[in-house]
């Protein structure tokens, strides 16, 4: 490593993650919002955007502009 960006990241006091983990799992871990709600919120989310996109799709009268293939037919070349 060049010493210019040794020296620089030495001035950063950078914690190892394994110090801070064993650190963190002898605390008492009371359940907080997001291990009590949190699977529900995401579920109830995810079915709310599944519902709203399949409404979009279907009831709004997008045109998908799909293929024209079999619906179109070539008209007849005007020589003049």
């Amino acid at each position: 490593m060049f010493p210019l960006a040794r020296n620089a990241l030495k001035r950063f006091k950078i914690r190892s993650i394994q110090p801070i983990r064993s650190r963190q799992k002898h605390k008492k871990h009371s359940p907080d919002f997001h291990d009590k709600y949190g699977d529900t919120v995401l579920a109830s989310g995810t079915a709310f955007c599944v519902v709203a996109w399949v409404y979009t799709a279907t009831q709004i009268g997008i045109e998908w502009n799909l293929s024209p293939v079999g619906r179109v037919t070539p008209q007849e070349w005007n020589d003049e």
